[in-house]
């Protein structure tokens, strides 16, 4: 059986000192196989970013394990690292990041200019990629020119372009209205279609139920469950969630 392509135990977190000190994560374990995609969810300030910011290498934990298509993220250097997040990792966050100056097909193959790709080979990943999100006419637009909608596939095909073996989303449809939600949901399930491994960041269950098949419940920074949608999204034994349904944050 083939090793998680994300795996993490009992992972702690904390930021500041003294009685400044914030407890961010408090012994998370999870596991992530080749070709699923989760969903994490909860509160906004519950540790999910954090945590995704540890997966990805961006941070470091206080204690615990992490490892990433089979390399100990912690063990490993930051040479290391950033070779994983250029390499093998995508990343697709709330805000677009793109560079109004360029055009899409520009901002998408940023990141393979600064690879190994071959020079020959970048412009056609930019083109395969922007194909992959439905926007394979928008090559030689500016950002100006799209709704917030379109500017989050440009930069889901940014991450696409290098070909990552593992996709992370932090709120990708936090600053969209539910129309243009719908095209990210789109474009998640295709890519789910395709068998990429993602990890979806999201306090929206909206999100979750739209994409995914499996959720995690992140509550102050512990794991208070791990269930099949159906199941978490039910009338939970949990109160937690089902707070967190009363909330507003629930299907609609």
């Amino acid at each position: 059986m083939a090793a998680p392509v994300v795996r993490l135990r009992d992972v702690t977190k904390s930021y500041g000192v003294g009685a400044a000190r914030t407890q961010v994560l408090r012994g998370v374990s999870l596991d992530i196989e080749a070709g699923e995609l989760v969903a994490l969810v909860g509160q906004s300030g519950s540790g999910k970013s954090t945590l995704l910011n540890i997966v990805g290498g961006l941070d470091q934990p206080d204690s615990g394990e992490v490892e990433v298509l089979g390399i100990d993220t912690i063990k490993a250097g930051d040479a290391k690292r950033a070779q994983l997040r250029n390499q093998s990792i995508g990343f697709v966050f709330q805000a677009f990041n793109l560079m109004d100056h360029l055009t899409c097909l520009g901002n998408v193959t940023i990141p393979a200019s600064f690879s190994n790709v071959p020079k020959k080979d970048i412009e056609e990943r930019g083109r395969e990629a922007m194909r992959r999100v439905g926007l394979a006419d928008f090559a030689h637009r500016k950002p100006s020119e799209l709704s917030g909608g379109q500017k989050q596939r440009v930069a889901i095909a940014r991450a696409l372009a290098m070909d990552p073996a593992v996709l992370f989303f932090d709120e990708p449809t936090s600053a969209l209205d539910p129309l243009m939600s719908q095209e990210i949901i789109g474009v998640i399930r295709q890519l789910r279609r395709d068998n990429v491994t993602m990890l979806c960041v999201t306090h929206d269950l909206n999100l979750a139920q739209g994409i995914s098949e499996r959720a995690i419940f992140l509550d102050e920074g512990v794991v208070h469950a791990e269930d099949s949608i159906e199941r978490l999204f039910g009338d939970h034994e949990d109160p937690r969630i089902r707070e967190f349904f009363r909330q507003g944050n629930g299907p609609r």
